[in-house]
């Protein structure tokens, strides 16, 4: 059954560690992105892991061969299950990252921003986009090329690159919404279960979290849900 990770976007360390305390052992993963970890550095890492919470650190690093590989070895000691660099960084950039992970983090490669459509990406690659799931198919290949252990995706492209990539190979959904819930600045979304429908091991959730009355009868929801996805594949 896939995994839901909870996305920490929250103001400060204190705030994030209250939603931890109040979800309880009903979330084992968390999400620390760029503004919390701006925030707070890696003490909210280190906090998190001294709760036994497991913990995806998503700075989507973007820079040369070296310096990234630098981050990737100072991400070793805080104890990350996951971490994130982009694919549009370039194979050398992945492979140096690669190369000083041995029993560390696993890392993943963020192929296109889920704020993304077709008009967004063209203007970025200043090229004309057919197929965002082909392009996304492209990037994973990349990815999978240079030593990377899977991809960040949009739920749309999950079921062709888990076909494509095979059961092994790591996929991570942000974009996840509830059957009623706004996308927001999100256009490639889905439902948790369609995302685990689709083949996704990793549904990154926030709002539909964050900011709901009853946080975890959220997750509770969002757990029954998955679970039924479950019981109903083949």
């Amino acid at each position: 059954m896939a995994e839901i990770i909870v996305a920490l976007d929250l103001p400060s360390h204190t705030t994030a560690l209250g939603l931890v305390d109040e979800l309880g052992p009903a979330v084992s993963w968390y999400k620390v992105g760029s503004p919390l970890y701006t925030r707070s550095g890696p003490v909210i890492v280190r906090l998190l892991r001294d709760r036994g919470k497991k913990v995806f650190l998503d700075l989507k690093l973007h820079d040369i061969p070296s310096t990234a590989a630098n981050a990737v070895e100072s991400a070793l000691a805080l104890d990350v299950q996951l971490m994130t660099l982009h694919v549009s960084g370039g194979s050398a950039m992945m492979r140096a990252a690669c190369e000083v992970v041995r029993e560390g983090p696993r890392l993943l490669g963020v192929t296109l921003l889920t704020s993304f459509g077709p008009t967004e990406i063209g203007q970025v690659w200043d090229r004309e986009i057919d197929s965002v799931q082909d392009e996304v198919l492209r990037l994973a290949e990349l990815a999978r090329a240079a030593g990377m252990h899977g991809v960040v995706a949009s739920p749309l492209e999950t079921e062709a690159l888990r076909t494509r990539m095979g059961p092994d190979f790591i996929i991570v959904n942000p974009g996840i919404r509830p059957a009623r819930g706004l996308r927001e600045d999100q256009v490639r979304t889905s439902t948790p279960a369609g995302a685990a429908r689709a083949g996704a091991d990793y549904l990154v959730i926030g709002r539909p979290i964050l900011e709901a009355n009853d946080r975890p009868g959220a997750v509770g929801r969002i757990l029954s849900e998955l679970s039924h996805a479950a019981s109903l594949a083949p």
